[in-house]
Formats: C-alpha cells, structure tokens, sequence
C-alpha cells in the first residue's frame, strides 16, 4: 500500500466504480435543479436521466465548492498521516479554484509534517480523468510521492482534449458564445470544434457546418496530435450520443489498429450542465497541444 494518497474530484468524469475500486477520495461537485441540490455521484443511470432531463427542457446549473468544504476534506485526508496529492480542473475552468488554494494553505498550518499538493492540471472532464488514471498506477505500480508529482506535472500538457457541441444556447448559457452568434450559428446548423490549450482554458479552434463535419473534425484533429498509438489508452466521453462516440471509436481504431483501448464513458453532470446534450469528447496523449 502506497504512503501516499491520490485524491481527485467528481469533475474528472470517470465511473463512480473506478474511484471505488482504487480507493480514491473525491470531493464531490454540486448540481441544482430548481431549488434542489444534487451531489455528482459519477454514476452512469444519473448521467443518462440528467441528458434525457436536459433535452427536455430541464436546466441544470452548478455551483462552486466554498472553502470551508475543501478545508473539511484536505483535513480528513491528512489525518491519515500520509501526504496527499490532489488533482481538480484546470484553474481556468474551475470557479472552485481560488477556493481550494485557500483551504490549503490554512490546513498546511495544521499539518507542518506533512505534504498536500494542489496539482494545476490544465486539464477537465476525461482529460483530468486520463492524468488520474495515469498517476494513480503509476502509484499503484510503487513510484514515489515526489516522482508521480514529477510525472504529472512533466506530462499534463500532452494530454489533447478535443471536443464539439451540438446546441449553441449552452454556450451561450455560460457566456463561450454572444447571443447573436448562437442564433445565427443555430439557424445554419454551426457546429464549433473546441480544444484545451496550455492555459488549460476551453477554446474554439473551428466552426463546421453540420454535426457530421464537426465528428470527422475531431478525428482530423487526432491525426493532426498522435505521435505514439502503440498501447495508447483514449477516453472519449459523450452526453446522450453513444452512436456518435461509437463511430468516434470505430474510426481510431481504423487509423491506430495498435492502440490499447478506447473507454466510452458517458459525460459528468457538471460539464454537461455548461455544454449540453450531444457533446462528445476525446481525451489522448500527443506531443503538444494545438488547435
């Protein structure tokens, strides 16, 4: 057993089994429906019901998690007596950011022993998921606390995320997009491509029209980053079009036939809340991040 702990948040949309089977303690977001507030389970049946709510016409929204809750969970994972690392989204997607260093720095105080490590992982949703992934078997397979933070820090930036919406009003929702420009994108079926640059902020790198040229552009923009397929594991995460996230797969899997395994896991409410049914998404490994 590690001398260390691996912690994370909801927001790195893996299944709620694998946070349950490698031990990983999560500080959970929060989702509202009207009056009512929901923690993100990472459960697939919440997911699926959350999408089929969304199309029709539910509106689900998020808030940040307050410091006092950071401080509460730094505290019991450092009672252990072990060190912690601790991977959330990116700073600039995260309006929980500025809060979680705070509670860290004033838990440090109460443990001068010990070490609590707030990685800045520039990555969100199954990018932060595929960084998780890697440094907890990497802990799992007896590297050091010093040396996983090493490897994550080293490596988060070749972690490509590529993604493309299907309704612009969530964007708008959420201020990506003007008013105008998602009226006028709705009326002739625009479909951005977006991806995560090093700052680690959500960026269109294309407008396409139609959903069929926003899929095969994900695909072109693969092609554009994979340098090392063999063995490769890649997360695609999809909001209510498993069909869409199939053909994503089936695609790879025609240009790397050496890759490791393509997981389709169904989007976390979180992200979903901000970007809507019919978002999918691709998370690799590439030589460096470009549109």
């Amino acid at each position: 057993m590690a001398d260390y702990i691996i912690a994370a948040a909801s927001t790195a949309d893996l299944p709620d089994t694998y946070f349950t089977e490698h031990g990983i303690p999560l500080i959970r977001y929060t989702y509202s429906i009207g009056m009512d507030v929901f923690e993100d389970d990472c459960k697939e049946s919440t997911r699926n019901a959350a999408y089929r709510d969304m199309r029709s016409g539910t509106v689900y929204t998020t808030s940040m998690i307050n410091e006092e809750t950071y401080a509460d969970f730094y505290r019991r994972l450092l009672e252990t007596g072990k060190n912690v690392l601790y991977l959330d989204m990116s700073r600039e997607m995260s309006s929980s950011y500025q809060s979680s260093h705070r509670a860290a720095e004033r838990v440090r105080q109460e443990f001068p022993s010990q070490e609590l490590y707030l990685m800045d992982t520039r990555c969100i949703s199954g990018g932060l998921g595929l960084l998780l992934r890697e440094c907890v078997t990497r802990m799992e397979q007896g590297m050091d606390f010093e040396t996983v933070i090493a490897w994550g820090e080293a490596h988060k930036l070749n972690i490509m995320h590529r993604f493309t919406v299907d309704d612009l009003n969530y964007l708008k929702r959420g201020g990506r997009v003007s008013n105008a420009s998602a009226m006028i994108g709705s009326m002739l079926s625009i479909k951005p491509v977006l991806y995560v640059p090093d700052d680690g902020k959500l960026t269109v790198s294309q407008k396409v029209r139609g959903r069929k040229a926003a899929l095969k552009s994900l695909v072109e923009g693969v092609k554009r980053d994979m340098t090392a397929p063999d063995g490769q594991h890649i997360i695609i995460n999809h909001a209510d079009c498993a069909e869409d996230a199939q053909w994503l797969k089936s695609e790879l899997l025609k240009l790397y036939p050496t890759l490791g395994s393509i997981d389709i896991l169904p989007l976390g409410v979180i992200i979903g809340a901000h970007c809507g049914p019919g978002l999918l998404t691709v998370f690799y490994f590439g030589d460096k991040r470009k549109p």
